[in-house]
């Protein structure tokens, strides 16, 4: 029996399981498939494009040249947010934005765009998560309910008991739990291999800003000691 008949023949709590294994599937397989573009090259991409900025002349050159090579915009956004901030005007410097020295204010800039760069890394893969754990679970509540259901069918049935009027819809109700563990199955797969690659990344781009605030950050003004007191001497 197909699983298109035994979905026809099933009840409401079989079609709505089967339903939410399918729209898992479908959601799972969407943010695979996007992820899988956004990472490719895995940390190659990113590496080159740190590489294509430090080998730049200026600034402007670097931000021309990340166009090429970073095309998840993984490194570009905190090589924009400096050089935006050091195009930046003096003629706003009574805003709270400005307040501090260079290197605070490139901090707050260059841990923006981190922020904005690892979000997109990290997105979908709470749903990865979600759909390899409950999957399986959600294919057995199925299972179970069909087992209920085909047992019950049977009870009401007049003649003798015979394996073979319960091996069928047993059999058939546990084409669910199947059904969960191919759905959970490339999720947690997924889920694994991205974390992984994504952890590379985010170790590459953390070290990138770090040698940013390095090298572009003007470390805070010298406070100037007071002079010493000289306590008189008495005779």
């Amino acid at each position: 029996m197909s699983v298109l008949s035994l979905l026809s023949q099933g009840d409401a709590v079989s079609r709505t399981v089967a339903f939410l294994l399918f729209a898992m599937s479908v959601a799972s397989w969407v943010v695979i498939l996007w992820k899988a573009w956004l990472l490719r090259g895995g940390t190659r991409r990113v590496l080159r494009s740190i590489a294509a900025f430090w080998q730049s002349p200026s600034l402007a050159e670097a931000e021309q040249r990340l166009q090429g090579f970073d095309g998840a915009a993984l490194v570009s956004p905190a090589v924009g947010a400096l050089a935006a901030l050091v195009r930046e005007s003096t003629d706003a410097a009574g805003t709270l934005g400005q307040a501090g020295d260079r290197s605070q204010r490139l901090t707050r800039v260059l841990r923006n765009a981190l922020h904005g760069a690892l979000q997109r890394l990290q997105s979908g893969q709470i749903l990865l998560a979600t759909v390899g754990a409950t999957a399986p679970f959600v294919g057995l509540l199925g299972t179970v309910w069909g087992i209920y259901h085909a047992l019950s069918g049977i009870a009401g049935q007049t003649g003798g008991f015979t394996i073979d009027k319960v091996a069928g819809p047993v059999g058939e109700a546990l084409v669910m739990t199947a059904l969960g563990l191919a759905v959970a199955i490339p999720a947690v797969l997924a889920y694994n291999v991205f974390g992984r690659v994504i952890g590379r990344i985010e170790a590459e781009l953390e070290g990138f800003a770090h040698d940013l605030l390095a090298m572009f950050g003007e470390p805070p003004a010298a406070v100037p000691l007071p002079p010493a007191r000289v306590m008189p001497v008495v005779a």
